[in-house]
């Protein structure tokens, strides 16, 4: 089974599991988020142990290809001492190195390609790793946008909410009344503040009809009273 089926198993069933309480989408987000930072270390960890691997039956391969070939050696040289049964043994021993050598190459092969498959899952599972921390701010916000708007439209349309505003309403016409009524009793009286406002008021347009005449040369004696 691939990386990507089993991160797949993982956050399916705690997303499942998070939907059957009701979590909170963002928390999802982040579930996910979570799962594939801890895949990748997970990947990442197999990744280095399989290239510890490759490396140690390369170094393997190379100590049996030198002992395949020190067996080849040792067996001419019995022979040039005529020595064939030293030979015989030489040669087995050779060919023992080189049936092991044979079943390493095979295993080199096969860890060659576990890493390239892996190297190949990094890749896209970083990838998607990268699109989902990049998505992860706007399916919050969304989220939280979508959750305000629903608890405002739920206290608009909560019976609770607009019988309050109607009394507001009706207490709000009952002031008006009480407004109207007290400027009905004003109405056609004058208060001594009133009374002092309008001789402020006299003196200022007597102050300027003086300063007006004298500009003029006029008398100071309204011209429609008789002189004496």
């Amino acid at each position: 089974m691939g990386i990507f089926s089993r991160l797949s198993d993982v956050i399916n069933s705690n997303i499942h599991a998070m939907l059957d309480k009701a979590e909170d989408p963002s928390k999802l987000v982040r579930l996910i988020i979570q799962e594939m930072e801890d895949t990748l270390v997970e990947v990442r960890s197999t990744s280095v142990r399989t290239i510890a691997r490759k490396k140690e039956l390369q170094r393997l391969l190379t100590q049996l290809q030198i002992e395949a070939d020190d067996w080849a050696g040792k067996a001419e040289l019995a022979l040039t001492k005529d020595r064939e049964d030293l030979a015989r043994g030489a040669l087995a021993a050779k060919n023992r190195a080189i049936e092991q050598l044979a079943l390493y190459d095979k295993e080199l092969a096969h860890v060659e390609e576990e890493i390239g498959k892996l190297d190949e899952d990094t890749g896209k599972l970083k990838a998607k790793l990268a699109d989902a921390r990049a998505r992860q701010k706007s399916i919050v916000l969304r989220s939280q946008s979508i959750n305000s708007r629903l608890r405002v439209k739920s206290t608009i349309n909560d019976g609770k909410m607009q019988d309050a505003m109607a009394k507001m309403d009706a207490y709000e016409g009952k002031i008006d009344r009480m407004e109207a009524e007290l400027e009905a009793y004003d109405l056609g009286t004058r208060s001594l503040s009133d009374e002092f406002a309008q001789l402020a008021a006299s003196d200022k347009v007597e102050d300027e009809l003086t300063k007006l005449r004298a500009k003029l040369g006029k008398s100071s004696t309204p011209t429609n009273e008789p002189q004496p």
